[in-house]
């Protein structure tokens, strides 16, 4: 009897001890109980995968369920939960909808973690079972550079030393040979020479993504993209990626509405077509009524904004970064941030890494959305009033002198010189005549020496005096033996106020477009002297059009011929009612769609265009350029 009693308290002992032990491993977030098994898109186990793969989650269970169980997948140590499924009643596993593994390289405090492992729990919060332990690697991060540039421009970001490797983050640059594939978006050793549309280099980037998805067996990258880089990305996750390739557009200083800027480098017949799809009337009335799609895709660009004051933003609206405006970085619906930087140092700058990049690359599990394609908005902000763009040559130990007239009623006269070799030395008389010596205090004077960047110099004026203001421009010690070439504009605010429109953005060829256009300035009548718009054709040729009627009404009709894009080029001169003398300028475009040739060959029309009209667009220019010079003299 003895004997017997001590083998049932043993047995009981046993029984109480299996329990203790299965409560103790619940404690620790382990069991032994239920196994979860990870599945590819194809359905294959998988042992490691990279952030952002497509899994599916599977449970199974040792035991029949008497009735219908829900269960929830999370991430040890974590309380987000990444899927569900029922287990049906008699059934002893379920499989999860397909999800996305985002954020899991990362924990929720933002460091690199390897290794997970998924646990299963049933509605009262009771863990049923664990995975094996999961390899993890980081998105890759594919950059793409802007205007003028190439891969070295992420040196800051590539390499063993480069702010990615700190974080485990596989990182490529479009053009590092890493993979095939180099984007032209302009030479600076060659600046005439033709660059790649926004729509070919959106193709090479397609191309490179594929070849780093490939190499890597990542299923989603993140892009990072500067400047130009922003507009040549959008282009391709609308033309050309799919659902699912792309998590994150993280852009730095990228243009949503286009920059003045590039009217300068673009009266010199630089950097075609890349300088011409850069202007804001492209971007705001063509590209981003087009390029719409974003494929679940969450955009942020950064905007710097170190620029305040007028006089010293020569060619854009305030805030700036000398190139590229905060309205135009906020044209479109995104998460904007802004930092106190220049354009040239966006793309560079550790701050920007620490502070808006890497809390971005670095999002944990839970922090991803995705959003519809929201409404095309087009905000470009106010339109810009300038003078048109003097172009031309200045010859060692030779000075040109352009005359700029400032009517009344102008609060602040801003000048931009584009001088691709930095070296012209600038003196400037006002309308007395008198010399002005200029100052950063006095005048905002700003030098940019980066090549690839859209204006070299700019200088101001607050209230200046009505009248012809004169600008000398000389060759310095630094002038190379060839010379070099300039293009000057002039940014008025206040005065008079030039307005223009088309009829039609989109005209089919053969159809009329009519252009028009009035003056205005709140102080009196204005005297029209000469009113003029040039078009430049996609094959190259050029038309000139007269605009006649009053300063009230101005009108000019244009018949589309063919297919491309057309660059519209306004300019009217004459007094205002002080007599001062008064110019203005205003670049508009258009574009002729081609026929469709197909899904995606014809890339909408975008693409097409834009390849006809910068390989041949360069013949046009020029011809501008010389008859603007010959109606300065």
């Amino acid at each position: 009897m003895h004997g017997r009693s001590m083998n049932t308290l043993l047995v009981l002992v046993f029984i109480f001890s299996l329990g203790f032990s299965a409560h103790i491993g619940d404690a620790h977030g382990q069991s032994a109980t239920g196994v979860i098994t990870i599945l590819d898109r194809t359905g294959a186990h998988v042992q490691s995968l990279v952030d952002g793969d497509r899994i599916t989650l599977q449970a199974t269970l040792p035991e029949t369920a008497a009735a219908e169980q829900q269960v929830t997948f999370r991430l040890a140590g974590s309380d987000y939960v990444l899927a569900g499924c029922s287990i049906p009643s008699g059934g002893t596993s379920c499989t999860s909808d397909p999800l996305e593994a985002l954020g899991w390289y990362w924990s929720e405090s933002f460091e690199p973690q390897k290794i997970r492992v998924v646990e299963v729990y049933n509605t009262p919060g009771e863990l049923l079972g664990s995975s094996a332990e999961i390899n993890v690697s980081a998105r890759p991060v594919v950059m793409v550079h802007g205007f003028s540039s190439n891969f070295a421009a992420w040196n800051a970001y590539l390499g063993a030393e480069g702010y990615l490797a700190e974080l485990g983050i596989p990182a490529y640059a479009v053009g590092d040979g890493q993979v095939p594939g180099t984007l032209n978006t302009g030479n600076i050793a060659d600046p005439s020479g033709r660059t790649n549309s926004i729509a070919e280099n959106a193709s090479i980037v397609n191309d490179y993504v594929a070849a780093v998805r490939q190499q890597t067996g990542a299923e989603q990258v993140d892009l990072l993209a500067h400047s130009m880089g922003g507009l040549i990305s959008r282009y391709y996750i609308d033309r050309f990626a799919d659902t699912g390739q792309v998590r994150r557009l993280i852009m730095l200083g990228s243009p949503m509405a286009g920059t003045a800027c590039a009217n300068l480098p673009a009266a010199l017949g630089y950097y075609l077509p890349a300088t011409l799809e850069l202007r804001p009337s492209y971007i705001t009335t063509i590209f981003n009524s087009q390029v719409t799609q974003r494929k679940g895709v969450a955009f942020h660009d950064l905007a710097g904004v170190p620029i305040v004051d007028p006089i010293q933003s020569p060619c854009t609206e305030v805030p700036t970064d000398i190139a590229v405006s905060l309205p135009s970085v906020n044209a479109i619906p995104l998460e904007v941030t802004q930092m106190p930087l220049l354009h040239t140092s966006l793309n560079t700058e550790r701050e920007v890494f620490e502070s808006f990049v890497r809390p971005l690359l670095t999002t944990p599990p839970g922090g991803f959305t995705r959003q519809p394609d929201p409404p095309v908005e087009n905000q470009g902000g106010a339109v810009l009033q300038f003078s048109r763009v003097r172009s031309g040559h200045v010859n060692p130990g030779q000075t040109v002198e352009i005359e700029i007239p400032i009517e009344s009623g102008v609060a602040v006269a801003s000048f931009a010189l584009y001088d691709p070799t930095r070296s012209l030395q600038v003196q400037v008389h006002g309308a007395s005549g008198n010399e002005i010596v200029l100052s950063a205090e006095k005048n905002g004077l700003i030098q940019v020496d980066d090549p690839e960047t859209l204006v070299y110099l700019g200088y101001g004026f607050n209230d200046p005096r009505p009248g012809l203001w004169r600008v000398s421009l000389s060759a310095g010690p630094n002038t190379p033996a060839q010379g070099a070439d300039f293009a000057l504009t002039t940014q008025y605010q206040g005065g008079v106020t030039l307005q223009a429109a088309l009829s039609s953005l989109l005209p089919a060829a053969g159809e009329e477009v009519v252009l028009s256009a009035q003056l205005s300035d709140g102080a009196g009548p204005l005297q029209v002297q000469s009113a003029g718009v040039v078009v430049r054709n996609s094959d190259g040729g050029e038309e000139d059009l007269e605009l006649s009627g009053s300063a009230d009404g101005l009108t000019a009709r244009w018949t589309a011929a063919q297919p491309g894009l057309h660059a519209i080029d306004v300019l009217v001169q004459g007094v205002d009612a002080d007599g001062s003398p008064f110019e203005r300028s205003l670049a508009l475009t258009l574009e002729v769609p081609a026929p469709p040739a197909g899904p995606r060959g014809a890339l909408l029309g975008v693409g097409l265009a834009l390849g006809v009209a910068g390989g041949l667009g360069a013949l046009g220019l020029l011809v501008i350029r010389a008859k603007m010079r010959r109606a300065a003299r």
